[in-house]
């Protein structure tokens, strides 16, 4: 069974998406990288004291931006309106606004707000202080740099969100599926039980009578021998009065109707019943049943007739055609088989939770046989074998 640790496993996440930090670091180290270059440049080349101060407000603005990102995107942004004033080196300051507005929303920051206030500042620097060298091409790549700055770091921001939302979808999928099996299996074996107990109380009270009958056949004299008759046969109604006490336990908070509750014990006996039940529903069925109803005892009774059950009802729900049905007993040992053409439309409203197998696996391995379940070539094949033998001593 698949674990929930499984599904997100199988799926691994990109590194920047388990560590958004790292795109905050490769943010600011280009950040870094350009702060620095520009004053080695300026350094080499010389630079007015008002340029200086620009450069360094905007490395300030960058830095306070780690801790304080609306602040930080203000200074930034002002500090490349004042570098423009002087019209020089302003390309610098610009990339380390874009830097600081991608990592504004990368942390999910209002991206909108803060792509205009980079954007109108770089306009209103072009336009009002700035000489326009560039003209229209360096005012448009001025604003498209300012939206593609903020539009990247938001795009990755929703594609992380999306990506942890459908992990956490993985996650509670494969959970749920999990509660639903284990659900499944407690329900199949508290029907485990209740059939045990029909068949149980019939042999244990059938066991009884037989004492009973033995006990009157007694002698006068052998004393000895009817104490042991009436002490087995106490230990007879101590065994039913004990497994239906188990079972009144299991069947806390049970709802279970009165027709369920009153209809006899599945064996094979009830198997052209079960049969002719599908038929009337519109299932084609063809079935060859030659196993005498006392093969195997009440226990494999039972076991093969909720396996057919089972099987059935998935072939009415997903198959197509007729359904072949096979039981037979060889070398001591009871076969089953139920097979049906897999069907690409579902036959009804519901579609089964595809946990029935679970249960059924339960009931065939209580009973010390093996089951088994392929599909091949479009043929859903369900095949069980019971050892009579395997089921009283398992």
């Amino acid at each position: 069974m698949s674990t929930a640790e499984n599904v997100v496993d199988a799926a691994r996440a990109p590194l920047w998406i388990r560590r958004p930090g790292t795109l905050h670091l490769v943010a600011y180290v280009v950040a870094g990288l350009v702060f620095v270059g520009q004053l080695i440049v300026m350094a080499i080349q010389g630079a007015d004291a008002v340029t200086l101060a620009g450069v360094l407000v905007a490395g300030a603005g960058v830095a306070i931006s780690w801790r304080m990102p609306w602040v930080g995107l203000i200074v930034t942004s002002a500090a490349s309106f004042a570098v423009a004033a002087v019209g020089e080196n302003r390309i610098s300051v610009w990339m380390m606004a874009v830097l600081v507005l991608f990592s504004f929303t990368l942390r999910g920051k209002r991206p909108v707000v803060g792509t205009v206030i980079v954007a109108l500042v770089f306009l209103a620097a072009l336009f009002t202080v700035g000489d326009m060298r560039g003209g229209a091409v360096v005012a448009t790549a001025a604003l498209f740099s300012a939206i593609g700055g903020g539009a990247t770091g938001a795009a990755l921001r929703l594609a992380r969100e999306h990506w942890l939302a459908v992990e956490e979808r993985a996650r509670q999928a494969s959970a749920t599926r999990e509660i639903e099996a284990e659900r499944r299996v407690t329900e199949e074996r508290l029907r485990i039980a209740r059939d045990l107990h029909d068949v149980v109380g019939h042999q244990v009270a059938m066991l009884s009578v037989n004492l009973g009958v033995a006990e009157i056949g007694l002698p006068g004299e052998a004393v000895s021998s009817r104490q042991a008759l009436d002490s087995a046969r106490s230990n007879a109604r101590n065994v039913v009065s004990e497994t239906q006490r188990i079972l009144n336990l299991l069947r806390r908070g049970d709802i279970t109707n009165d027709d369920d509750a009153l209809r006899p014990t599945p064996s094979f006996g009830a198997l052209e019943s079960l049969v002719e039940s599908f038929e009337s529903i519109g299932l084609e069925v063809t079935a060859s049943i030659s196993v005498p109803d006392a093969v195997g005892g009440p226990v494999v009774g039972v076991t093969v007739y909720r396996i057919v059950q089972e099987a059935l009802t998935n072939a009415y729900r997903h198959g197509e055609g007729a359904a072949v049905v096979s039981v037979h007993e060889s070398d001591g040992r009871v076969h089953v088989s139920v097979e049906n053409r897999i069907s690409h439309t579902l036959r009804g409203s519901v579609a089964g939770s595809g946990l029935g197998l679970v249960g059924m696996r339960e009931r065939v391995e209580s009973c010390g046989g093996t089951l088994s379940v392929s599909a091949l070539d479009d043929v859903f094949r369900v095949s069980a074998v019971l050892d009579p033998v395997g089921a009283q001593l398992a």
